[in-house]
């Protein structure tokens, strides 16, 4: 069994890099795109074409790699990540449990 994901999409907005101790985490959103389906079947529009719907996911990147992200990676531009999915779990401050998902590159 194996915690794999491939994605393609574009960089929502400028990758921020933040320090926790000794190592560096960069994090940015990627978008990526899926086709509209409505009972069963994708939607296409007066061209032809099929109507997509955006999907956000947020990407970390841990210190080598966060930099390179940093230096070379900007807001629009297409990237490839591979990684895996992480699922995380806190209570807030009113004593609501909340969830969170992002790819760990």
């Amino acid at each position: 069994m194996k915690n794999l994901v491939i994605l393609i999409g574009r960089i929502a907005a400028a990758p921020e890099t933040r320090q926790s101790g000794e190592t560096s985490i960069t994090s940015f959103t990627l978008v990526t795109d899926r086709p509209k389906i409505v009972d069963g079947k994708a939607v296409k529009n007066d061209k032809g074409y099929t109507e997509t719907l955006a999907e956000f996911h947020r990407v970390t990147a841990f210190n080598g790699l966060g930099k390179t992200i940093q230096q070379h990676c900007e807001k629009g531009m297409k990237v490839l990540v591979r990684g895996r999915i992480h699922y995380t779990k806190w209570t807030d401050q009113q004593g609501v449990d909340r969830y969170g998902c992002e790819i760990i590159a």
